[in-house]
């Protein structure tokens, strides 16, 4: 047991501070790595890492930490929480000649790998199709990886529109979000 001086241990099978900052951290984890299809299933992964939480306690949080259901593979409804880059994040000019796999995080091939149904271009455009209110969650990750090439994103409720420097760069970046969202062709 930690003494008050020591910080908490936080990992799985530990103890875990009585927080609202460390609950939501927790939450935040288990949803970025687990297909969590109901506040039941969160509210047994929370007990199964030390942490005991009422029902409505768990509501508010996800309210808060503006988690929603989400279609994934096989359109299971799963719990997501949307992650937002940092505030003013601009890539740096001049590096659209770097390979599109250094730019790719893991949130980003996860949601392909879960969301993305077709990826088409016209000219320097980009038009992404997802599950019915997964839009928002794939704009985000496509926006937070910086990829080269790629000005920003446009999301409404099954679609994502992604602007482009040039139709070369639209081209490459629906291949390279086509080949994550393959699950055969991930190494």
């Amino acid at each position: 047991m930690s003494t008050p001086s020591e910080p908490p241990a936080y990992e799985p099978g530990s103890t875990v501070p009585a927080t609202k900052t460390a609950r939501h951290a927790l939450i935040t984890r288990i949803l970025g790595h687990e297909r969590i299809r109901s506040q039941a299933e969160l509210r047994e992964a929370l007990a199964r890492r030390g942490v005991a939480t009422t029902q409505a306690t768990l509501s508010r949080d996800l309210v808060e930490l503006r988690a929603t259901k989400v279609r994934g593979a096989g359109g299971t409804q799963v719990y997501a929480v949307p992650e937002a880059g940092a505030p003013g994040q601009v890539p740096p000019a001049g590096d659209d000649d770097e390979p599109l796999a250094e730019h790719t995080t893991a949130r980003l091939a996860r949601w392909c790998a879960d969301l993305v149904v077709t990826a088409e271009w016209a000219g320097n455009q980009l038009v992404l199709r997802t599950p019915a209110g997964a839009a928002q969650l794939l704009a985000s990750a496509v926006d937070d990886a910086m990829l080269p090439g790629v000005l920003g994103c446009i999301a409404g409720d099954d679609t994502v529109l992604v602007i482009t420097r040039s139709e070369a760069v639209a081209a490459e970046v629906a291949a390279h979000l086509l080949a994550l969202a393959d699950p055969g062709s991930r190494g």
